[in-house]
């Protein structure tokens, strides 16, 4: 066998093994894509949540409303974890 022979071999059976995949890969069936959603959590009917929603739409005034100022500080108390302490009774009452 001359070289050019095997050439011709070598080519004709890379051809047939690329035909062969392609046919393979072509009637392969796809699996339906597998799409993990997240759980849809309902939020919580939180009223200190509302607040500070409204709080937020009311841009600068808000910092001059009580009830948004009120809002904010138990927020923060709630994210730094700190408890209100019960209120101390009045030197009148007994």
């Amino acid at each position: 066998m001359d070289s050019k022979m095997l050439v011709r071999l070598g080519a004709v059976i890379f051809v047939a093994i690329a035909v062969t995949a392609t046919v393979i890969e072509m009637t392969r069936q796809e699996d339906a894509p597998r799409v993990r959603t997240a759980p849809q959590l309902q939020p919580s009917a939180d009223p200190l949540r509302a607040t500070l929603r409204h709080c937020q739409g009311l841009g600068e005034a808000a910092t001059r409303n009580a009830d948004c100022l009120s809002a904010w500080a138990e927020s923060r108390d709630r994210f730094l974890g700190h408890t209100r302490a019960p209120a101390a009774p009045q030197q009148g009452e007994r």
